[in-house]
This record gives C-alpha cells, sequence and structure tokens, in this order.
C-alpha cells in the first residue's frame, strides 16, 4: 500500500479529565500515515489524484481548535474520521501524544490504527 505521513504536527486543543485540562489548550503531538486509495498521484503527478497533505493540516488544526475531549483516546478516534471520511483515505495510522504533562515524562498518548472498510464507531465530542 501506498501512504503519505505527516508527521510532528502541532496542534493546539483542550482535552483531559481535570479541569485546567479542559480549561487551557494544550499542545498536542500527532503523527499520521495514511494509506492513499489509489496509485494514481504516482502515475498522473496531479495533486487532484492525491491526498493534499496541506488540507489535511489545515483541517486537522482547526479541528482540534474547537473540539474538546476528556480522552485522548476519542481526540484519536475523530481524528481517524476525518482523515477516512473527508480525504478518502483508504487506511490511517497515527499516535496522539500530550507533550510533558507528568513530571519525567516526555510525552503519553495512543496510537490507533483504522481503515475504511473496518471502522470503530463514530466519535463525538464529550
Amino acid at each position: 500500500m501506498n501512504s503519505i505521513f505527516i508527521h510532528d504536527l502541532r496542534v493546539e486543543t483542550r482535552v483531559g479529565v481535570y479541569a485546567w485540562e479542559r480549561e487551557l489548550p494544550q499542545t498536542i503531538r500527532v503523527d499520521l500515515d495514511i494509506g492513499l486509495p489509489s496509485s494514481r498521484p504516482f502515475e498522473t503527478g496531479k495533486l487532484e489524484d492525491a491526498i493534499d497533505y496541506a488540507a489535511v493540516v489545515t483541517r486537522l488544526r482547526a479541528f482540534a481548535a474547537d473540539h474538546p475531549y476528556a480522552l485522548l483516546e476519542r481526540f484519536a478516534e475523530a481524528i481517524a474520521s476525518i482523515v477516512l471520511d473527508e480525504f478518502g483515505a483508504q487506511s490511517v495510522k497515527l499516535r496522539v501524544a500530550k507533550l510533558g504533562v507528568l513530571p519525567g515524562v516526555r510525552e503519553i498518548g495512543v496510537a490507533i490504527e483504522r481503515d475504511a472498510g473496518m471502522r470503530a464507531p463514530a466519535a463525538r465530542s464529550d
């Protein structure tokens, strides 16, 4: 399978179960590997045959800014749904991480893989 990747994307959002986490925006790191629906972009060299990674970045930043979640797991599921549903990806493998939220821990996060044929229930804001 062919893929594109977007690594070390930093987005601002409110995510967490504690009151202070839901009030203050946090920087979340997102790493995505996006399975392309076809090999056409390699054959044609045309953007319209590819997934526009700049559009993905713009969409995810806007989404993160406006959708708080209690759990990082739900936030990750929502991102996966956007990539699959709005950008027509065949699959997505992603990691989302909170940075430096606990003393002595560089990052805490979750990793998930989803594909267009096998989906978890749609994620909604908490």
